[in-house]
C-alpha cells in the first residue's frame, strides 16, 4: 500500500467511526475494560493508527476519536465489523486483527478520551544521532537518509509518522510497536531452501520481501510448502541497554528525522 493509500484508507476509517451525526458509543462502561486490555490497545494504536489519526485520534480533519461518539459504530461489535471487514468499494482496508488484537483496540478507543498516550520526555538530538549510530548500532539494521542497512525497515521519515510515546516503546518493546506488514517472515521452498526476510509487499498470490542479505526475493505462494509470518520482533529491547537519558536523546533524535 502507497503513503497515499494508507492515509485515503486512515481517512475513511475516520469517517466511518467519527461523529457526524454522533451516537453514543458506550454500550460498554468505561470500567468493563481492563487495564491490560486498554494498555494493550495503546500499543497497537501507537504502531497502526498514530500515521494518520494521531497520538491524540484528532489529526484527521472532522475527525476526533477521543470524542467517545462515532458515526457508524454504537457496539463494540460495530466497532470491530468496520476494523475487521473494512468498508467495500472504498480505501479502507480490512484489517486482520486477531480476537485479542481486536478487544485491546477497542478498549482504547473506549478511553482514549481519559488519557494521552502520545507524550515522552525528549533529550537532545545530537546525542541521540552518537548513540543511535554507535553505541546503539542501529545502522547494522536501519537505513536513515541513505546510510545503512536495509534489513530492517528505512527511518528516514519515522520522525513524520510515529509519536514520541510510540518511538520510545519501540525502543523498549520492539514487539508491541511491530506493524504487520515489517513482520519477519520464514518461507520453505519445496526443494527445502528456506528465505528468511521482511516482506515489502504481499498479495494473494505472491510476496517480494528482502532477506537477510539485503537482496530482494519475489515468491509465488504456489511454490512455497511453508509460509510463516512471525510475531517476535528481531530487534532487542534497548530498554536496559540504554538509561532514561540516553532514551530520551534517542526518541528525539528519531523525533527528528522527518524525510529529505
Amino acid at each position: 500500500m502507497t503513503a497515499a493509500q494508507l492515509l485515503l484508507s486512515c481517512a475513511v476509517l475516520g469517517l466511518a467511526l467519527a461523529s457526524a451525526p454522533s451516537v453514543s458509543a458506550q454500550t460498554s462502561p468505561a470500567g468493563d475494560y481492563t487495564a491490560a486490555d486498554i494498555a494493550y490497545g495503546g500499543r497497537l494504536y501507537d504502531a497502526q493508527c498514530t500515521t494518520c489519526h494521531g497520538a491524540n485520534g484528532d489529526a484527521v480533519g472532522g475527525v476526533n476519536l477521543r470524542s467517545g461518539t462515532f458515526r457508524n459504530a454504537i457496539t463494540d461489535q460495530d466497532l470491530a465489523r468496520v476494523i475487521t471487514n473494512g468498508i467495500q468499494g472504498t480505501g479502507m482496508q480490512a484489517f486482520k486483527f486477531d480476537a485479542a488484537e481486536l478487544a485491546g483496540i477497542i478498549a482504547y478507543l473506549r478511553n482514549m478520551n481519559s488519557f494521552d498516550r502520545g507524550s515522552a520526555r525528549l533529550g537532545d538530538a545530537d546525542r541521540g544521532r552518537t548513540l543511535f549510530n554507535g553505541k546503539g548500532g542501529c545502522t547494522r539494521c536501519h537505513r536513515v537518509l541513505g546510510q545503512g542497512s536495509r534489513v530492517a525497515p528505512d527511518l528516514s521519515d519515522i520522525g513524520a509518522t510515529r509519536s514520541a510515546g510510540s518511538l520510545l516503546r519501540s525502543l523498549t518493546d520492539p514487539n508491541s510497536q511491530m506493524m504487520p506488514i515489517n513482520r519477519p517472515v520464514r518461507a520453505v521452498r519445496r526443494d527445502g531452501t528456506v528465505v528468511n526476510g521482511r516482506r515489502l509487499n504481499e498479495d494473494t498470490y505472491t510476496v517480494q520481501l528482502i532477506d537477510d542479505q539485503e537482496n530482494l526475493v519475489s515468491l509465488t505462494k504456489s511454490d512455497l510448502r511453508e509460509y510463516t509470518i512471525l510475531t517476535v520482533s528481531p530487534m532487542p529491547s534497548f530498554k536496559d541497554k540504554f538509561d532514561p537519558d540516553e532514551l530520551a536523546d534517542v526518541v528525539a533524535y528519531l523525533l527528528s528525522l522527518k524525510g529529505r
